[in-house]
């Protein structure tokens, strides 16, 4: 049995064995939420849309078995345009796949779905609506200490809620439709996490995707990706307005979701302090300074905040902890990488003992960055039984390095090449770390001559 990380969610994901075959066992905090789950998942299965299904339940519902669908997120999948901004052919042809798929979760998946089953509540209103913007209020504008003027805000809320309430809400909004809640697998995206849909509007699921602050699409491809999901939508016979009608109804669901989630980067990040939360703050940030643009004057007080061009540096603090760890992948052939630092010590991991996509030709010209390269992997096992012994010593180490104020931690993968296991271990080390304890990593992919900070 082997706990999964949950990103922001406060269920308990596992992996175990039953029958021969691996399961997600899930426990949960709400039997509500539960049930809206299993239930959602039951009647989309049901209709062949790509979620996974579920085995079992618990009979007080607190627990249930799902199908495992693997490891890759989406938001992993496209690691290479997230970071550059330069997004492959690959990774673009899966973001069309989601589009398309989307577009029927949302339209098929509402054909006699019992609405009374959604949780919180069954569909998006105006009190789910003003939720959402006291969220942006009390979690991120007051935490932030941001002075404001409660009348003109209300004015802008009570125009925005009319807006988004003008559209026909009849289909299912998945709600939290970002790329960290879509799986890969078997080449194929698939939608989890989806307890919070209701019914309500085509736009939110849209704004929500493409508007994820930390996936970083560039303007071209958010266009391109509007586009297919409008035929999709037409192949589905769902009646739409107009292209331009469309896109201008979009931009006051984009603004709605930013306001929504910078309140839960606020709590998460200025109240947890959870780093990740904290540093999609500013980018959310910038994608509020850009719909508003859009709107022309629409939300006058919103844009005369003048103090949210400075919350980025005010309210993104400088790293929690002194420490650095610094990770390599690398070829034994070259050597093992040297500790710059002069500090001496940590960890040299030899991945040779994985099964080495490096020996068939389909991925020779691949490294372990790359999506067939990482399924390869994650599908053999051998590297994620590896990994499972690699963080717990790589985690007792930090806790330990962190509490006595060690300013610095090397740790390094080496395979054959140093292309395919040891840039993957290396990658998924980097972030398992980051993750979780907030620290500085600075990863380093010697032959690829690859840098990047996290």
């Amino acid at each position: 049995m082997a706990q999964i990380a949950a990103q922001g969610s406060n269920r308990l994901y596992t992996r175990e064995s039953q029958n021969g075959q691996t399961v997600i066992r899930v426990e949960g905090i709400s039997r509500a939420e539960n049930h809206a789950f299993v239930t959602l998942a039951h009647h989309f299965h049901r209709l062949g849309l790509p979620v996974p299904e579920v085995y079992s339940v618990s009979e007080d519902e607190m627990t249930y078995t799902q199908q495992d669908l693997g490891d890759t997120l989406l938001f992993d999948y496209i690691q290479h345009g997230r970071t550059t901004g330069i997004f492959s052919e690959n990774e673009k042809s899966m973001l069309r796949q989601v589009m398309r798929c989307l577009a029927h979760l949302q339209v098929e998946g509402a054909k006699d779905l019992d609405w009374a089953v959604c949780y919180p509540v069954p569909a998006f209103d105006r009190r789910s609506i003003f939720w959402d913007l006291n969220y942006f209020k009390y979690d991120f504008l007051k935490l932030a200490g941001i002075e404001i003027d409660e009348v003109a805000l209300e004015n802008d809320f009570e125009h925005l809620a009319a807006k988004l309430l003008s559209v026909p809400c009849d289909v299912f909004m998945y709600r939290d439709c970002q790329s960290r809640n879509i799986m890969i697998y078997n080449d194929a995206p698939y939608f989890i996490d989806f307890q919070g849909g209701r019914r309500g509007p085509i736009f939110y699921d849209l704004a929500s995707f493409l508007w994820q602050a930390k996936a970083n699409y560039p303007q071209e491809l958010r266009e391109e990706l509007i586009d297919i999901y409008w035929d999709e939508l037409q192949k589905t016979g769902y009646n739409i307005t107009s292209p331009r009608g469309f896109r201008e109804v979009l931009n006051h669901f984009v603004l709605f979701r930013t306001l929504q989630v910078l309140g839960a980067y606020g709590f998460r990040g200025l109240h947890e302090r959870k780093r990740h939360f904290i540093e999609s703050i500013p980018l959310a940030l910038r994608n509020l300074r850009d719909i508003l643009r859009t709107l022309h004057g629409e939300y006058p007080y919103l844009e005369r905040l003048e103090t949210l061009e400075t919350i980025e540096t005010t309210q993104t603090p400088p790293h929690t902890h002194p420490l650095t760890l610094t990770i390599y992948s690398f070829s034994f052939k070259k050597g093992i990488p040297e500790d710059v630092s002069g500090n001496g010590g940590g960890y040299v991991f030899d991945c040779r003992s994985t099964h080495n996509p490096g020996k068939y030709e389909e991925y020779k010209h691949l490294t372990g960055r790359d999506a067939p390269v990482i399924a390869f992997l994650e599908k053999d096992g051998e590297i994620l039984d590896f990994l499972e012994h690699v963080y717990a010593l790589v985690d007792h180490h930090t806790a330990r390095f962190i509490e006595r104020g060690f300013t610095h931690l090397q740790v390094s993968f080496g395979c054959t090449g140093g292309q395919h296991r040891s840039v993957y271990c290396a990658e998924a080390t980097a972030k398992h770390v980051h993750d979780k304890f907030g620290v500085h990593v600075e990863l380093i992919h010697r032959e690829q001559n690859i840098r990047q900070t996290l």
